[in-house]
C-alpha cells in the first residue's frame, strides 16, 4: 500500500508541475524579437525612453494597477497616441467608463493596433498591441457597449493623450 501511495503521489506531483509551468508563461506573447517592426529599439533603447512602469507594460506586457491613471477619467476630446513610439490608437469619440478602473474603448482607429492570443494565468485572452512598435498595450473583451460589443481595455502608462487643442 505505502509503495501505491508513493507512486500515486508522485505521478501527481509530476502532473501539477508540468501543469502549472505554463501558469506565469509569457512567451506566447508578441516580442519585438518574434516579429519585424517599424520601429524597434534594444531593450536599453527603450528604457532610456520610457519610464521604469512604461517599459514594465510596454516591453514586458505587465499591467497597471486599476484605478491609477488618470487618463481613465479622461474624457476631453482628442487622440490616445502610444507612449511608446507616438502612433495614433484611439479617439476620444470611442471612450467609455467601463468601470473597471482601465481607460476603455470600443474601437481602435484603423491600422492602428494588432492582436495575439495571451494564454498566460490559465486563461485565453486577445492581447492588443501597438502594430508599429508591437508595445503591449491591454486587451480585448467582448463585452463593450455597442456599435462594435467590444471592450478595449488598456494601460494608461502605455497611451499618451494629445487634446484636440493640442493636435495639429
Amino acid at each position: 500500500m505505502k509503495r501505491r501511495v508513493f507512486l500515486g503521489t508522485g505521478v501527481a506531483i509530476t502532473i501539477v508541475a508540468y501543469s502549472s509551468r505554463n501558469f506565469f508563461r509569457r512567451d506566447n506573447l508578441m516580442t519585438s524579437a518574434d516579429q519585424k517592426f517599424e520601429v524597434t529599439k534594444t531593450e536599453s533603447e527603450w528604457k532610456e525612453i520610457l519610464t521604469p512602469e512604461q517599459f514594465q507594460v510596454l516591453r514586458k506586457h505587465g499591467t497597471e494597477r486599476a484605478g491609477t491613471s488618470p487618463l481613465d477619467k479622461t474624457y476631453a476630446e482628442g487622440t490616445y497616441i502610444c507612449a511608446g513610439c507616438g502612433l495614433p490608437l484611439f479617439s476620444s469619440e470611442t471612450k467609455f467608463n467601463s468601470g473597471t478602473g482601465w481607460p476603455s474603448f470600443y474601437a481602435p482607429l484603423e491600422d492602428a493596433i494588432a492582436t495575439t492570443t495571451d494564454r498566460s494565468f490559465f486563461m485565453t485572452r486577445v492581447e492588443v498591441h501597438c502594430r508599429r512598435c508591437g508595445g503591449h498595450l491591454g486587451h480585448v473583451f467582448n463585452d463593450g457597449p455597442q456599435p462594435t460589443g467590444q471592450r478595449y481595455c488598456m494601460n494608461g502608462v502605455s497611451l499618451n493623450f494629445i487634446g484636440k487643442s493640442q493636435e495639429s
